[in-house]
């Protein structure tokens, strides 16, 4: 059994071995009476011991650095109800504790909790961290940069002078062609001269003269 896998769940006496975990909750299995049951997120809160940490004078220390202590120390601990004998345990095993932050109600829980890991025989040590081991790459040759051939820019008017000589030695002069006559619009009506009126006949050339007859005798 690892220690990374113990866990405290508020509200149930003892420590529980994390089997798996769900959304809503997670299935852990009691160190004191082997029982497995479901646990649910919205009524108990889980913490890992390994992720547990302890006040003291300076910085935070992690709940194995107690545990370790504790081991190291040869007389045995005190009685859960001696708040007294617990708080003088304490002092002696691990001095540096904020005894103002740090309650007896928590010195009670890490007795307790330190005789059951012992209890079965649990290795108190905190899990190494997994590095994962990143390819080697290859170096990259870098090749020299490409320098483009920039050509200089002509004034835009000589550019644009230059570009009509070219289109018209490029195109064939057109051969002139005779414009035909324009034939006149058909608005315009042809009139033709009409011949001037001949000028009456004198009074059909004058009347003859009447013939006298001669007066009878």
């Amino acid at each position: 059994m690892e220690y990374s896998k113990i866990v405290s769940v508020t509200g149930l006496p003892g420590l529980y071995e994390l089997i798996s975990s769900k959304n809503d909750g997670a299935i852990v299995r009691s160190l004191d009476d082997k029982s497995t049951r479901f646990v649910s997120s919205r009524i108990h809160n889980f913490s890992h011991l390994e992720s547990i940490e302890v006040y003291t004078d300076g910085d935070n220390v992690n709940l194995v650095e107690v545990f370790e202590a504790m081991q190291k120390n040869d007389g045995t601990a005190p009685d859960e109800k001696d708040a007294g004998g617990i708080k003088a345990y304490f002092e002696k095993v691990f001095p540096r504790i904020d005894f103002e932050r740090v309650y007896n109600s928590d010195m009670k829980k890490m007795i307790k909790w330190y005789g059951i890991l012992k209890a079965h025989d649990i290795e108190i040590k905190l899990s190494e961290p997994v590095e994962e081991e990143q390819p080697v790459k290859e170096p990259v040759k870098e090749e020299p940069p490409k320098i483009k051939e920039v050509k200089a820019e002509k004034p835009k008017k000589a550019a644009k002078a230059e570009e009509a000589k070219e289109e018209t030695k490029a195109k064939p002069k057109k051969e002139e062609k005779e414009t035909p006559a324009k034939k006149p619009s058909k608005a315009v009506k042809e009139t033709k001269e009409e011949p001037k009126a001949k000028p009456k006949k004198e009074k059909e050339e004058k009347k003859a003269p009447a013939k006298k007859t001669p007066k009878k005798k």
